[in-house]
């Protein structure tokens, strides 16, 4: 019944953009935070950004502030992560999250409970 299904990733260019989406079935986005992760190989699995249940707090990392935004579609249960200027070191596998909480945004995998299968997100030239 819950699931979260990515999509939107693919091969691009150093300094182009791509707009992953999550989409979620089985709970409301408004009852949990969501946050979207990424994966290299051979690396931990990072935060990249959350929103809120209330999508009124957004937090990303570091690496990607001012370049990533997060967003949400009430009507389709959908969140977006629209990747722009992306690098190579942004490449790796992105999965989205259910959080524990309606409200705690974190990079922390601990604080979320759900995952997506991850989409292949590659920069290279």
């Amino acid at each position: 019944q819950l699931q979260l299904v990515e999509s939107g990733g693919g091969l691009v260019q150093p300094g182009g953009s791509l707009r992953l989406s999550c989409a979620v079935s089985g709970f409301t986005l408004d009852s949990r935070a969501i946050g979207w992760f990424r994966q290299a190989p051979g690396k931990e699995r990072e935060g990249v950004s959350c929103i809120s249940g209330s999508g009124l707090s957004t937090t990303y990392a570091d690496s990607v502030k001012g370049r990533f935004t997060i967003s949400r579609d009430n009507a389709k249960n959908t969140v977006h992560l629209q990747m722009n200027s992306l690098k190579p070191e942004d490449t790796g596998v992105y999965y989205c999250a259910k959080g524990r909480l309606r409200h705690y945004c974190s990079g922390d995998v601990s604080n979320f409970d759900s995952w997506g299968q991850g989409t292949q997100v590659t920069v290279s030239s």
